[in-house]
């Protein structure tokens, strides 16, 4: 439980000192949230969990396709936001856009041979 709790902590403290940085440089803290340091954290947890390379290496491949239908939210929500649309419509049209693309990213690709 302790663990569990030492985890959520330090992610909590990674999007605090985010939201901190972007208050006075939001091109900085673009920076340092696009770091895969959740990435980095969730593959040392998940080692340390169950020391297995070949889980691994799954995990890892499946992350970089996971992240490709993410990015055109970051597109996405700048455009909205910038033709006046609310920011809350806007963030959940975003996400709206990654679930749908993940969910065809989770369909298709096993069809290519990718293990996701």
């Amino acid at each position: 439980m302790w663990s569990f709790i030492a985890k959520a902590a330090l992610a909590g403290v990674m999007i605090a000192a985010i939201a901190e940085i972007g208050r006075r440089l939001p091109a900085t803290a673009a920076i340092v949230a696009s770091l895969p340091l959740v990435s980095v954290l969730g593959m040392i947890f998940l080692w340390h969990a169950r020391p297995d390379a070949e889980n691994m290496a799954v995990h890892a491949q499946a992350t970089f396709w996971y992240v490709l239908p993410s990015l055109p939210m970051f597109l996405l929500i700048p455009v909205l936001l910038r033709s006046g649309t609310n920011f809350w419509i806007a963030l959940l049209a975003g996400c709206a856009l990654t679930v749908v693309l993940y969910l065809g990213m989770s369909a298709i690709g096993p069809r290519l041979g990718l293990k996701l």
